[in-house]
């Protein structure tokens, strides 16, 4: 049994049971089965198993796969940055949530924020000092802004305006909240609530990728009916949603704090590559991504910094990753061989090995000439290019997906390619033999040392112990 089973089934327990938790969750008998297969629980549920064990005295930690009593958890300190729109009122209500989560709040407020809500208000609730002004002499000799942005455990800012986020992004420090954004060296999280319009804005668009892809966590506003009576994306995401996702992140940063992946950037492919034979259709394969994608989050849960290039799939990019979306394998390749020099890469596509030629510029149409003959070429090779570059990584890593001999092709493969492991996969066959699509996988690990059969366990699982092997092998490979 995996620890998240173990632990899932610990937290069933302590709400009373299965059916206490169906009813909990509005949901029946095979959606728990569900949750317990894929190791996963969607945000919404898993926000109401969290504040229902959290009313009981336990602290559900799913990232870090433990339960423990609140009593026993170490109190963090959030320094909640509050700018000025309307949603900064549900700012008070998110304090309470968080203090009730056992959080310790301290709030700084921006002067447009203090003409929705007063620092009293916030004072009052949390207990706490609220701290505004920059220049203040009096708040300078008591805390002064440097030891507030150091002496937090997370610096989120909610709710976060357009304004507020352009300031961030383009390192503007013309205030205490801004200030502090730049000062500070823990996690930063920000939940933007605006006009939808704003949101939608290619300029707040922009803002946000950069402040993303420098380890910013985004917490994204919800649709519905804003307070300038439009409807759309931008109302503040619900507390629940805001608390579990500082809950993960906290989670991770720890995970990472002692990790030997601590700052290596980790190059990761994933998915599929489609390779176009007229503007209509592709060759292409049954690649799902999810692999490389839970790589690509373990690896982020241990404090790498990870660029994720993956093909078309339907998974929602992991959080604190760094993501490129391209189509074909070229595209692939340039985006790879663009993001050199890297301490790692994991080579986890199912890169297509030919692309077409001789396709059309319109849609190929059926001819009495019968069926159109197509020309292929092959597809620069991504996991060869990596191992025999120039600016080669540390630690190469590829996969081999294989319909038979699979330890013979594997290992052919390393060899060929030059790269350090191989993690290879028997794919082709029906349910969960298929691999593809699947929660599951069953993985042979081929390196200098040998082969390892892994058992069969769910993707996440499956990431996570090759992370702890990649993690070994940074720790015996210090520089």
């Amino acid at each position: 049994m995996s620890n998240f089973h173990t632990i899932f089934e610990a937290a069933i327990q302590q709400l009373g049971g299965r059916e206490a938790v169906q009813k909990l969750l509005s949901v029946g008998a095979s959606a728990l089965s569900n949750y317990r297969q894929r190791a996963q629980i969607p945000a919404a549920k898993r926000a109401k198993l969290e504040e229902a064990l959290a009313a009981k005295g336990w602290h559900l930690d799913l990232e870090g796969l433990q339960l423990t009593p609140l009593s026993q958890a170490r109190q963090q300190r959030i320094l909640l940055l509050i700018t000025g729109g309307i949603a900064a009122y549900k700012a008070l209500d998110l304090s309470r949530r968080l203090m009730d989560r056992g959080y310790q709040i301290r709030g700084v407020m921006t002067r447009s924020a203090m003409e929705f809500i007063t620092p009293l208000s916030l004072s009052a609730l949390t207990g706490e000092k609220v701290y505004s002004d920059l220049f203040s002499l009096t708040d300078e000799a008591e805390m002064g802004h440097i030891r507030l942005a150091r002496d937090a455990d997370l610096v989120l800012v909610a709710p976060a305006t357009a304004n507020f986020i352009a300031k961030m992004a383009h390192g503007l420090a013309d205030d205490l909240a801004s200030t502090i954004c730049l000062a500070t060296d823990c996690p930063v999280m920000i939940a933007p609530a605006m006009n939808p319009n704003m949101w939608a804005h290619p300029a707040t668009r922009a803002n946000l990728d950069i402040l993303i892809k420098r380890g910013a966590g985004l917490i994204a506003p919800e649709d519905g009916d804003t307070a300038c009576g439009e409807i759309g994306t931008g109302r503040l995401a619900d507390p629940q949603v805001i608390i579990s996702a500082i809950d993960a992140r906290l989670a991770r940063h720890s995970a990472g704090a002692d990790s030997p992946l601590q700052g290596k950037h980790i190059l990761i492919t994933s998915g599929p590559t489609f390779e176009p034979i007229d503007p209509v259709r592709y060759v292409g394969n049954h690649s799902s991504g999810k692999q490389g994608h839970a790589l690509a989050a373990a690896c982020a849960r241990k404090g790498a910094k990870v660029t994720l290039v993956t093909g078309p799939v339907h998974l929602a990019d992991p959080d604190q990753v760094e993501v490129i979306k391209i189509q074909t394998a070229k595209q692939m390749y340039d985006a790879c061989m663009a993001q050199l020099p890297v301490d790692c890469a994991i080579c986890a596509a199912a890169v297509a090995d030919w692309h077409v030629v001789n396709g059309g510029q319109q849609k190929i149409k059926k001819t009495a000439k019968g069926t159109p003959q197509l020309a292929l070429a092959e597809n620069p090779d991504i996991l060869a290019s990596l191992s025999q570059h120039e600016n080669r990584p540390s630690l190469v890593i590829g996969f081999a997906a294989e319909t038979e001999n699979l330890a013979e092709y594997a290992r052919a493969k390393r060899a060929r390619k030059k790269c350090d492991w191989i993690v290879a996969n028997q794919v082709g066959g029906t349910g969960e033999a298929g691999v593809f699509g699947q929660d599951s996988n069953h993985v042979t690990i081929i390196d200098g040392d040998g082969m390892q059969d892994w058992p069969r366990a769910s993707k996440k699982e499956i990431a996570d112990k090759l992370v702890q092997k990649i993690e070994a092998w940074f720790h015996d490979h210090k520089r």
